[in-house]
């Protein structure tokens, strides 16, 4: 199918990019349940980053404030009723790829590490040499937040986020069209081979890439698809909803607000807030999480940091 880009002529400011307002489709009813329905939504304009946020920035931030991440304190046992005090210490999830799986446990490929943070990304001895320029992992959602209060922005809506994502198309499967890779190009850093066991990357390149190292999107955008996932400001939800009957009904600026729906029904004695988090990572792959899509959506604890998630900002036009 031949689609069409909107004038995306890039207006930039201060490393943002201007999205113009309007009405788009939101959603997918092709994929996973959690995507439907397709719903139409308006959003003014706004700006929005031209990359995720850099170690390079992040580390700006942490030297301005001194913030200290999640993943640096220690958890308060009141917040992880029946936790085994042992693991009741700083630390964060890092992918690890293992030699064979058995059966969907995810264990099997993420590990709580003790030590893993922003500046260390694999735990242990590892540092940011060689990565300044790759997107922040490890940053739980207020690290962001406070992250982009200080910058003068905000995090985004997931509406605006898909917005911005679908870089001007219309009806398109990816960020850049319908082929997930157009006559064999990688359009976004994503899983190449089988997940989560093979790899066909070069060694040194399976991880985050630096931000700019594939090509943008119809508004001037970088990683908005793979690299790492990132972080809107909307509560989880397990289903958009119902399209409005009437055009003057169609949602204006949505922002999800539900927390008690956003709690995980799996942990029902563990009150922590869930927000949507947007546009797949470098762990995506065609056999396993197929989220590398404008469309696609998962959830993600407040507390919980990961070496796949980061974050971008947005400064509104209102000032909002």
């Amino acid at each position: 199918m031949a689609l069409a880009f909107e004038d995306t002529t890039a207006v930039r400011q201060d490393g943002l990019i201007w999205i113009p307002g309007r009405t788009f489709a939101m959603g997918s009813d092709s994929h996973y349940p959690e995507e439907a329905p397709v719903h139409p939504v308006t959003v003014d304009g706004y700006w929005m980053a031209e990359t995720p946020v850099t170690n390079r920035q992040f580390k700006e931030f942490v030297e301005a404030t001194g913030h200290v991440t999640i993943a640096e304190k220690t958890p308060d046992p009141k917040d992880y009723p029946g936790a085994q005090p042992e693991m009741l210490r700083a630390g964060s999830l890092v992918f690890t790829q293992p030699k064979s799986v058995d059966g969907p446990d995810i264990s099997q490929w993420w590990t709580f590490k003790f030590g893993a943070t922003w500046r260390r990304p694999l735990g242990g001895l590892s540092d940011l040499r060689g990565k300044l320029d790759h997107p922040v992992v490890h940053v739980a959602y207020a690290d962001a937040l406070a992250y982009a209060k200080w910058a003068g922005m905000d995090l985004p809506t997931e509406a605006e986020w898909e917005l911005a994502a679908r870089g001007g198309l219309d009806d398109a499967e990816f960020a850049w069209g319908d082929e997930l890779a157009p006559g064999g190009v990688a359009m976004a850093n994503t899983w190449s081979g089988t997940f989560p066991t093979h790899s066909t990357k070069p060694k040194g390149q399976q991880r985050t890439s630096a931000v700019r190292s594939f090509p943008s999107n119809g508004y001037g955008l970088y990683d908005m698809i793979g690299n790492v996932w990132e972080w809107t400001s909307d509560y989880w939800s397990m289903r958009h909803p119902e399209p409005a009957k009437h055009s003057c009904c169609i949602p204006s600026n949505p922002r999800g607000s539900d927390v008690e729906a956003s709690y995980d029904p799996r942990r029902p004695a563990i009150r922590i807030a869930r927000r949507v988090l947007k546009g797949g990572s470098h762990l995506c792959a065609p056999n396993y999480c197929r989220r590398y899509r404008p469309a696609a959506r998962h959830a993600e604890a407040e507390d919980t940091s990961t070496s796949h998630v980061g974050f971008r900002c947005v400064r509104r036009s209102k000032g909002e």
